[in-house]
């Protein structure tokens, strides 16, 4: 599936704006805060039907507005493919619009129609630095694409897990709390199981795939299982604090590198240049993941070359000769890149 032309209408800083891509490389080059990134936000909103920045969907509308298009052109071999989503503020709510070839799509048939995004960009190295929330948000949105469940199982234990809080915060009784709980108990034990097992399957995914250049690496689930067994261990705990102590809102995921006699926790020992090689390992098996499910994904590097030493850079530029790429940058040199085709966008 191959971009070709974008066309939006009050996204983010864009009031109305089209932009056409090349087949192969596609360099935005421009200040910073002219809106490259923007752009490379907009494809992923076109691919996927959400954004990578924003906390609230109606960010991407642009300020004291109230609905925002975006339109793409695609091909696949000779089929065109035309992308449009409509995303408007509704009173209290946000309308989403989705349609392919003008025929209007629910949210997952219309993915099912796309191709996926890979996003390379400097701030992705807090998957490894930062708290385990962020560990865990990154791996369940990758699971995500391919298994609507599991958002939907993460929605029900969020709700779930915030009703099982309030009784505990609440109670005045134990015997009236245990039977209070038992309901919540046996829910949360059934969403976290299938949470679990569909994290365990992704690790195993990564671990099957553990080489980038001469390099390996190894994911480790740290699995905070809740079962009725260990519920029943940490009632009384629970019942004192008032808040729920285990479940997978708990997890981690622990990024090694393998050395010759012993592994290295990029977390807490990695240099900065093995963190951004392990993020680099993990954006890779992205692309291998997206394959496996027969879909070849396009790459939006977003002013990174600035962040890499020659060797990563190296390894930027043999993914640039095999995926269609588009790459925003302040350098102008990144234009001399030779022996690739190149639209070049300035802004």
């Amino acid at each position: 599936m191959q971009l070709n032309k974008i066309r939006l209408k009050q996204f983010r800083n864009f009031e109305s704006a089209s932009f056409s891509f090349s087949p192969a490389l596609t360099v935005i080059i421009g200040e910073n805060a002219k809106g490259k990134t923007n752009i490379l936000e907009a494809i992923c909103f076109l691919l996927v039907g959400s954004g990578f920045r924003e906390h609230t969907e109606d960010e991407l509308i642009a300020m004291e507005e109230n609905q925002l298009e975006a339109e793409g052109i695609f091909t696949i071999d000779s089929y065109t493919l035309e992308l449009h989503i409509i995303l408007r503020e509704k009173e209290d709510a946000i309308e989403k619009i989705f349609v392919v070839n003008r025929a209007k799509k629910k949210l997952f048939q219309y993915q099912k129609e796309t191709t996926r995004a890979v996003l390379f960009s400097p701030e992705q190295i807090q998957i490894i630095t930062e708290s385990p929330d962020r560990r865990r948000e990154y791996f369940d949105e990758i699971i995500s694409l391919y298994k609507p469940e599991h958002k939907k199982r993460l929605f029900n234990y969020g709700n779930a897990l915030r009703k099982r809080n309030k009784l505990l915060e609440q109670h005045t009784n134990i015997q009236t709390l245990r039977e209070e709980l038992t309901f919540w108990n046996r829910y949360l034990e059934e969403q976290a199981a299938v949470i679990t097992r569909n994290r365990r399957e992704y690790v195993e995914f990564l671990n099957e795939h553990s080489r980038i250049d001469n390099k390996k690496f190894r994911v480790e689930y740290v699995s905070n299982e809740l079962t009725a067994k260990r519920l029943e261990e940490v009632f009384d705990r629970e019942r004192i604090y008032r808040k729920t102590f285990i479940g997978p809102q708990k997890d981690d995921f622990r990024i090694f590198l393998k050395g010759e006699k012993f592994e290295k926790d990029l977390h807490c020992f990695g240099s900065r240049s093995e963190q951004r090689l392990g993020v680099f390992w993990l954006k890779m098996n992205e692309i291998y993941h997206h394959e496996a499910q027969k879909k070849k994904p396009i790459l939006l590097l977003d002013d990174i070359f600035s962040e890499l030493d020659l060797k990563n850079k190296k390894l930027i530029f043999h993914l640039i000769e095999n995926y269609q790429t588009v790459l925003t940058t302040t350098q102008e040199e990144l234009l001399d890149i030779s022996g690739v085709e190149k639209e070049i966008i300035r802004l």
